[in-house]
């Protein structure tokens, strides 16, 4: 559980209007997170001004941090309050930080992610992978995006 910052002017703009009440932005952003194909059954998401609140259980380990990156990386959402529970324990030998994120900036590609957080820059499919469906194709990063960084397995 955490609370994990994103910028507010940075991602999806799926917010017709700045009007749009809490309510309605919290429903909007489920949707625009199904869009993705993940299991949102079990999962609520609230609204409180910038902040995306996530409650409720998934399946995975990545498959939770995608959506919160997915969640976070939407224009007037400045932060995500994680909540969310893995229900199903993955098969791991050594036990992987809960989650890692990595923030662009300006002039990143992700084989030079790849290289900062891996030490070797031809593991950048690894991070692309990790960030599938929100990423369709390795060169369209932004600055200020927010990517999962998966371990090494």
């Amino acid at each position: 559980m955490g609370l994990i910052s994103f910028i507010k002017n940075a991602g999806a703009k799926i917010f017709k209007s700045e009007e749009k009440r809490e309510v309605e932005k919290a429903n909007l952003i489920l949707e625009y997170i199904k869009k993705f194909g993940f299991d949102v059954s079990k999962v609520k998401v609230a609204v409180d001004g910038e902040k995306v609140i996530l409650t409720g259980s998934v399946d995975t380990q990545l498959n939770k941090n995608k959506i919160i990156v997915t969640a976070g990386n939407v224009e007037e959402i400045s932060m995500v309050e994680d909540h969310l529970l893995v229900t199903v324990p993955e098969p791991v030998a050594p036990p992987a930080p809960e989650k890692q994120f990595y923030t662009v900036k300006k002039g990143d590609y992700l084989s030079k992610i790849a290289r900062e957080v891996y030490g070797d820059a031809k593991k950048y499919p690894v991070i692309f992978e990790a960030n599938k469906p929100m990423l369709k194709d390795p060169d369209l990063i932004y600055p200020r995006q927010v990517l999962v960084i998966p371990p090494l397995t």
